[in-house]
């Protein structure tokens, strides 16, 4: 076996492993069965064809064996070789955040998503409050019969019972409120109730939440339709007459017609 010493003359790490291969008098057969590789492989070292060997990890490392089996020096096979070394990965640390930073960063994170919260949901709630809002004075009762007996309509001073002329009191019996005028259709609140009436073109005439004892009254003619949330918690009233809801009630809201006479019927959704 050579001594690892190479002439000045020779170059290339492939040369130099076919000429100490045949100085050792083994044939390429002979040295990969020794190594345990293909021949192709010992004939791809010599020749330093190393597109045909894979990565560069694998040509140095079969170099390397290859060179010790023949009894060369690995450094300056390697060298010759011009396959470059492999290089370790270079590990970049993370950057070290500040607790008061990272504290800095989530405050600034739940800011951003209450301004958008509030985007969202002031406009929808400026949007709603005006149904939200409705006031009992805002939509004074037109009762005939009660406003005719001199109660007080809600917002109003009650008159002094002295300044009532006593021949109107006197001749309510003779002036029904049906002649001549439309019947009156009233709801009456025991509880709280979400309200909505409409008139014969589809107007709003009410909808909103009313609170118990606010009280809500319409000509029968001027008001077409009716839709009360919780039934249980309101009385309708035809010229003072309660109406039975039973018929038009499903599921404890009510929807139900109105006639010109103030006669009711149930609604077709």
């Amino acid at each position: 076996m050579p001594d690892g010493s190479m002439p000045d003359g020779d170059r290339g790490c492939g040369d130099r492993l076919r000429k100490a291969r045949e100085a050792a008098g083994l044939s390429r057969a002979d040295v990969a069965a020794r190594l345990k590789m293909p021949v192709r492989v010992v004939q791809s070292l010599e020749e330093e064809d190393w597109s045909r060997l894979g990565a560069p990890v694998f040509v140095r490392g079969q170099l390397r064996s290859y060179s010790r089996l023949l009894g060369l020096t690995t450094a300056p096979m390697m060298i010759a070789s011009g396959v470059a070394p492999v290089e370790p990965p270079v590990l970049t640390p993370r950057t070290y955040t500040p607790p008061v930073k990272r504290f800095a960063e989530q405050l600034a994170r739940r800011f951003v998503y209450i301004v958008l919260t509030a985007a969202i949901a002031v406009p929808v709630w400026l949007a709603t409050r005006p149904h939200l809002g409705t006031v009992a004075h805002d939509a004074a009762p037109l009762d005939v019969p009660t406003a005719a007996f001199g109660q007080s309509t809600p917002g109003k001073p009650t008159a002094p019972v002295h300044q009532e002329p006593r021949p109107l009191v006197a001749s309510i019996t003779p002036l029904p409120v049906h002649a001549g005028s439309s019947p009156t259709l009233s709801l009456r609140l025991r509880g709280d109730s979400w309200v909505q009436a409409y008139d014969g073109d589809g107007k709003v005439l009410e909808q909103g939440l009313l609170h118990a004892g606010d009280q809500r009254s319409w000509p029968a003619d001027g008001v077409s339709r009716i839709v009360i949330g919780d039934a249980t918690a309101v009385d309708v009233l035809r010229d003072g007459a309660p109406q039975d809801l039973a018929p038009f009630r499903r599921a404890n809201v009510a929807r139900f017609t109105v006639s010109s006479d103030g006669s009711l019927a149930p609604a077709v959704d």
